[in-house]
């Protein structure tokens, strides 16, 4: 049996400029909070940096050609920020822009659109060193930075996501200290998803200001929250879990404000809310982007097993190397819970695995265990189109094996294998079934 997608439905690949670039003192471009992260000792796993990456600032031909062998129809990609405004705020270094301006042009000549991600997580240090996305002014500096591009891309460009995933930057850079800029604890959590999602409301108007015809969305990582037992506790914790991860931030960029249970609960003052903010992060959107990778299991931590009702919910078997479980169905509920919300149009702008890819033959990376996840993924999009979803594209994560942020080199997501070392790209089992997939518009 196979499944065909829709004549327009869109297949591509997304990657993200600090983990595939490098150049990091080229032209003009200034130090990241990322760069500064990867130099502190013991923050990335080997010691490892972005400072060569995948080499893209350099390859960028050789891997439209790549793409151009997948058959991709969309390309993601990320705008470096301090490459394009090195100071954060304020004047325009255009050899920046003239790099996103050669891949543009580049994609568009072999017939690959770009959806262009304005952040991704590489926020100047600079602004940084002034509070960054803990102050307001960094919200007003990234509609500035926005501007900037759209003025120099807007004519072409014509797929624009804000922000990528804001719950990291907020979760893992200020509560775990896992990334950049690596603060533990620091109280600011609630003020800097806030911050974050009225600079993307900001960047969307400034986007629409500019060229007429663009669609303009957000990317934000969504999972479903399962409660390890029937217990009641166990319960609440899901539900908690899952309403901070999905509903916090569904809830502002579609009107609806910041639920009033989380907040209650979360006990955020929201001192740093002004009148007119939520209206602002309420822009309306034309599309939303999914990112989905897991399904994860969520107890209660006051209890101990005994405690629990069995049978224990305990997650699936199949993991992937980050620990994560296999949990294609997930994907389908979350696909299902965006349209509820009355999105028009949805992309899963990031969907992927890491495998260790240790197995060679011909030449040619054999990674079974990422075409079965990727396979069994696309099944769950194929029956939400089915079920009426406005699904219009895919985007797997990701091209290359790239700099995987705190764990450095040591995750391998790609459909095309990177020797670090060489540079070299060989293509992967996953990388030819996609580009089959591609080619029939179905599995």
């Amino acid at each position: 049996m196979t499944r065909r997608f829709p004549d327009y439905f869109l297949w591509g690949a997304a990657t993200a400029s600090y983990q595939i670039e490098g150049a990091v003192a080229e032209d003009g471009r200034s130090e990241s909070v990322w760069d500064r992260f990867c130099r502190i000792p013991g923050r990335v796993l080997n010691g490892d940096t972005g400072d060569v990456a995948c080499d893209h600032y350099h390859r960028w031909r050789d891997d439209i050609r790549i793409m151009e062998d997948l058959g991709l129809s969309a390309y993601r990609f990320s705008v470096a920020w301090p490459r394009v405004v090195p100071e954060g705020r304020g004047p325009v270094n255009q050899a920046g822009l003239d790099f996103y301006d050669r891949l543009v042009d580049g994609l568009l000549e072999t017939g690959i659109e770009p959806f262009l991600t304005l952040f991704h997580w590489d926020l100047p240090q600079c602004l940084e060193d002034e509070g960054g996305w803990r102050v307001r002014g960094t919200a007003h500096a990234f509609a500035e930075y926005a501007a900037a591009v759209e003025s120099r891309l807007g004519d072409r460009v014509k797929h624009w996501l804000t922000l990528n995933e804001p719950w990291v930057v907020a979760h893992l850079g200020h509560r775990t200290g896992q990334h950049a800029p690596g603060l533990v604890n620091s109280g600011t959590e609630f003020d800097v998803i806030h911050h974050q999602l009225l600079g993307h409301g900001l960047a969307a108007q400034a986007l629409r200001a500019g060229h007429a015809g663009s669609e303009i969305g957000i990317a934000l990582n969504l999972e479903p929250k399962v409660a390890r037992s029937d217990h009641p506790l166990d319960l609440d914790a899901a539900a908690l879990e899952e309403g901070l991860m999905n509903r916090w931030f569904l809830d502002p960029v579609t009107g609806r404000g910041y639920p009033d249970d989380l907040r209650a609960v979360s006990g955020w003052p929201a001192s740093v809310v002004v009148h007119g903010d939520l209206d602002v992060i309420a822009e309306p959107l034309d599309a939303v982007g999914l990112n989905y990778y897991r399904t994860e299991v969520v107890g209660h931590p006051g209890l101990r097993d005994c405690d629990r009702p069995a049978p224990l919910r305990n997650p699936p078997p199949e993991i992937t190397e980050m620990g994560w479980p296999v949990t294609p169905s997930g994907l389908g509920e979350m696909l299902r819970m965006l349209d509820g919300y009355g999105f028009e149009a949805i992309y899963i702008t990031e969907n992927g695995a890491a495998f260790p890819d240790t197995t060679r033959d011909g030449g040619m990376v054999q990674d079974e265990d990422r075409r079965s996840y990727l396979e069994r993924h696309l099944i769950e999009a194929a029956m939400a189109i089915g079920d009426g979803v406005p699904l219009r594209g895919y985007f797997a994560w990701t091209l290359l094996d790239n700099f995987e942020w705190s764990l450095g080199y040591s995750r391998r997501f790609g459909l095309i294998h990177v020797d670090h070392a060489t540079q070299q790209r060989t293509p992967k089992a996953s990388g030819h079934w996609y580009r089959d997939v591609i080619a029939r518009n179905g599995i």
